[in-house]
């Protein structure tokens, strides 16, 4: 399956990583590659909420959460008529405080096109929220 994976670390302790993760509603004020961030459940992440998200040059996307394990991972998919994108978020501790790897896999039998078309926007996307994640989580206390 096509996809990629990009990690930082992080001088911040896993907790307040993984708040600015998880906190996905103020994605667009600290990631530029994210217009907008809709949640369609109420309360905080878990299996089975789904967020709307928007991004330039992507349509939107519905996101759906399909594993969790609170403070230290989710992952979430996203369909599209022959395409299913999956992308993974994992905040682990590290001598100099967090590891945040983001991994992102497409599959489905348009994948192959798909990620030809799009590889180059989305590696770039992958690597500019890791450090917009990197920049939150260094510079706030929440």
């Amino acid at each position: 399956m096509p996809g990629l994976q990009h990690a930082v670390t992080i001088a911040a302790p896993p907790e307040r990583v993984w708040a600015v993760v998880v906190d996905v509603e103020r994605w667009p004020e600290r990631i530029p590659t994210v217009d907008a961030v809709e949640r369609l459940d109420a309360g905080p992440l878990a299996v089975g909420c789904r967020t709307r998200l928007q991004q330039p040059q992507l349509p939107t996307a519905v996101w759906t959460v399909t594993q969790l394990a609170d403070g230290s991972s989710y992952s979430w998919e996203s369909s599209s008529p022959g395409v299913t994108i999956t992308a993974a978020h994992v905040v682990e501790p590290h001598p100099d405080g967090s590891r945040l790897t983001l991994d992102l896999t497409v599959s489905g039998p348009l994948s192959g096109i798909g990620w030809l078309l799009t590889r180059s926007l989305t590696k770039r996307y992958v690597e500019t929220e890791a450090a917009s994640i990197k920049r939150a989580a260094e510079t706030s206390t929440t």
